[in-house]
């Protein structure tokens, strides 16, 4: 079978991220698919997933899809959407379509094409505003 939730003990590490769900070389899904832990894929994916943690899209991966994941990391292809805090976008990885990310990081020979939006903290885009606004109404009383 090709797809599969690793619970073997005996090759878990102590951390409670260690579950990782595996679709193998030569499956094929199509769906969703809402997880609370890893997910490897070097199959083919389309459809549209939602992980709590990683997604990791290996040499052979191909997904077309959405993904939104706390991180994606790209060895295969992914088109379609990411919404993640930080995307990696490793040699021979490439995506077509948009990133919403904190983090993007794209190594040599790694390959992105489409719009990237980046992600940030309400409350920090909240205070850069006011600062701006303060230091704008100090260059109005200097003027005067």
């Amino acid at each position: 079978m090709g797809f599969f939730n690793n619970s073997n003990k005996s090759y878990q590490s102590s951390r409670s991220d260690s579950s990782t769900t595996i679709i193998t070389s030569g499956t094929k899904i199509i769906g969703d698919i809402n997880l609370s832990c890893n997910l490897y894929i070097d199959g083919c994916f389309v459809g549209n997933i939602n992980s709590e943690k990683e997604v990791n899209i290996g040499k052979n991966g191909k997904v077309k899809g959405e993904i939104t994941a706390q991180r994606v990391i790209v060895q295969g292809l992914i088109e379609g959407s990411i919404c993640a805090s930080r995307v990696d976008i490793k040699e021979k990885g490439k995506i077509t379509g948009l990133i919403e990310s904190e983090e993007l990081v794209i190594e040599a020979k790694g390959i992105f094409e489409g719009n990237s939006l980046v992600k940030t903290n309400l409350s920090e885009e909240t205070l850069k505003s006011e600062d701006i606004k303060i230091d704008l109404d100090k260059v109005e009383e200097e003027k005067i």
